[in-house]
């Protein structure tokens, strides 16, 4: 008996193969079918041990149960189990557990597939879950596998019940877990080679949205949340059976394959350009679970936190009556609630063309969440991609000038669609992977991180005015504008694109013309920092004369210099190169170039 888990992972790799042209479907049939397999051979396991086992297994007080991925019955071909042997202190002595406990984790790690186990009682089952989140998280989806199944299910809902009564307290300590991975592993939508279970909108995230649901403080998503679940649990299938191993890691490496897998790849396509139109989809697609998934857990961890502050009665002082909701107006339209940013009373965002960008605002300038009720809402806006008002462009820059919380913010309104309709000519490159393994980001994330380290103080220590600093922040959002497939140079693309953005919506010409000289030039101060000789006067003649001998200009092309470098996006373990990047080395030749340019310029300025 001990045959039905030799060679499981084998098994489970063997009946999870694509159909004959390659494509992986019927991924959650599949799942399903892993699942109850590797249940009956458990099962069979168990069996096994109780008769090799010199002693009698007793009917009540022992059991193995499941959590992770197979007690959520989303086994994957390679994914580890997670097993805890429940034991009743009165049941088995030690020795005995020990000699069980051999009897079933032995034959399993000759498996071929990973596993976490470990022996519990009921008192340290509840004890961990009450002290470890993601152990609490696990024990929210329990398989009873054999043994005492009524003590494990027993063990479950009290867990459950825990965990419901402990809501208030675990709620932030849920979304701070959140936050954190956010900070480590960044966007599913935004990353080149993404960690799919870690990245936000990932499908920890998935497991996060059950954990607050199980709360009863807020409602389940279904609908298109189902299906984007499903439908990443099919990458992560399709990674396990590229990789044969167990990793969520989706590596470039990995990326053709796992694009033809899910359909993606169009066969009519000439070859050289078959895998790189596909990696474009495949990206595209992630972005939109990615997002997806994510707006699902902003909205349910929401939902719940307002739960609980509305089960808290509101009283005016004096009368002891239910209070009315505060909202602070803080823009036309715009106002504050309960620490997020919302529609005002009586504005009908369908007959607002500017309110999008006020929202956008308010939140960047407040650092306020935007409320899941008026994200919705704003699409609604009759948004123009032409002819904007002053006021629509002052508000552009003002978002662009909101640092870091840009970030936030940009993601925000992205998922309604809101930059697209802004300026359709950023759907060419929404998602889009970049070319170049420098970049850890997408191209359009990149192009928002570059604009959100870009401020009015110069290099040579002065402020920039208005209008200098306005154009300064559109060449970071659109710097990569002319990254599009089958463009060599994609400076000089875009700098054809940004004038004619810049025109149709409205902004004055100096502007125009400042923005469109920094996109074409952007790559510029950094090439001759690293090709070029800065003693060469006739060097430093050209690049001057590239800027049209504006010191003014030189501070700008530098900023943008600085801020596209250091934004390529190298975490702790990637090396920041002297070919990519902001690294010391590049910074200081980077340095020479410019001071040497500035020392041209300022010399040949007629003195006062």
């Amino acid at each position: 008996m001990i045959a039905a888990v030799q060679g499981l992972h084998d098994k489970l790799v063997a009946m999870s193969q694509p159909d004959s042209d390659g494509v992986y479907r019927q991924g959650s049939v599949k799942r399903a079918q892993r699942s109850e397999f590797v249940v009956n051979a458990l099962s069979t396991l168990w069996q096994y041990a109780s008769d090799e086992l010199p002693f009698d297994i007793p009917e009540t007080g022992v059991g193995l149960a499941a959590v992770g991925s197979l007690a959520r019955k989303q086994l994957g071909p390679s994914s580890d189990l997670d097993l805890v042997l429940i034991v009743d202190s009165h049941s088995l002595n030690d020795e005995q557990i020990s000699q069980l406990a051999d009897k079933l984790w032995y034959p399993l790690w000759d498996s071929g597939l990973d596993l976490d186990h470990s022996v519990r009682t009921r008192a340290q089952c509840e004890s961990v879950t009450d002290h470890d989140l993601p152990a609490a998280m696990g024990w929210l989806n329990v398989l009873p596998i054999a043994g005492d199944t009524d003590l494990i299910a027993d063990i479950a809902s009290s867990i459950l019940d825990r965990w419901r009564k402990a809501a208030r307290k675990r709620l932030p300590e849920l979304v701070e877990s959140a936050t954190a991975r956010l900070d480590r592993f960044g966007r599913l939508a935004y990353i080149n080679q993404p960690d799919i279970k870690e990245a936000r909108g990932g499908l920890r995230d998935a497991v996060l949205v059950s954990a607050l649901t199980a709360t009863w403080l807020a409602d389940r998503p279904h609908g298109r949340y189902d299906a984007a679940v499903d439908r990443l649990l099919d990458v992560r299938d399709s990674i396990h059976l590229i990789a044969n191993r167990d990793t969520d890691m989706l590596l470039h490496q990995y990326q053709p394959k796992v694009a033809q897998m899910l359909g993606l790849t169009d066969p009519t396509l000439p070859e050289e350009s078959r895998n790189v139109v596909a990696i474009d989809d495949l990206q595209t697609l992630l972005a939109s679970l990615g997002r997806r998934i994510a707006f699902s857990l902003d909205m349910t961890s929401s939902n719940a936190q307002h739960s609980l502050i509305h089960e808290k009665p509101r009283f005016t002082f004096f009368r002891g009556r239910r209070g009315a909701p505060r909202f602070d107006v803080v823009a036309h339209g715009v106002a504050t609630h309960e620490q997020e940013i919302v529609l005002a009373i009586g504005e009908n965002p369908a007959r607002d063309r500017s309110i999008a960008l006020r929202v956008a605002v308010a939140a960047a300038e407040f650092d306020l969440p935007i409320s899941v009720a008026t994200l919705l809402n704003i699409r609604r806006s009759p948004i123009q991609d032409h002819a904007w008002t002053e006021e629509e462009r002052e508000l552009f820059v003002r978002l662009l000038a909101s640092g870091p919380t840009l970030l936030r913010i940009w993601e925000e309104i992205d998922y309604v669609d809101i930059p697209g309709r802004l300026v359709p000519e950023w759907l060419g490159v929404r998602n889009r992977p970049s070319a170049s393994d420098a970049h850890r980001y997408t191209i359009d994330r990149h192009m928002v991180e570059v604009a959100s380290r870009l401020d009015r103080q110069t290099h040579s220590g002065g402020r920039y005015d208005d209008d200098h600093y306005a154009a300064l922040l559109l060449a970071g959002i659109f710097h990569d504008i002319g990254k599009r497939q089958g463009i060599l140079d994609h400076s000089v693309e875009g700098a054809r694109h940004v004038p004619i953005i810049l025109s149709r919506i409205g902004y004055a010409q100096n502007i125009v013309d400042m923005a469109t000289l920094l996109v074409r030039e952007h790559l510029t101060l950094s090439q001759y920092a690293t090709t070029k000789n800065p003693h060469d006067s006739a060097v430093i003649e050209d690049l001057a004369n590239r800027i049209h001998r504006d010191p003014v200009l030189l501070d700008m092309l530098y900023d943008l210099t600085k801020a596209d470098g250091s934004s390529l996006g190298a975490t702790a373990n990637e090396a920041i190169t002297k070919r990519y990047g902001w690294s010391s080395w590049r910074a200081s030749i980077v340095e020479n170039m410019y001071q040497a340019v500035r020392r041209m310029i300022v010399q040949a300025q007629p003195s006062a």
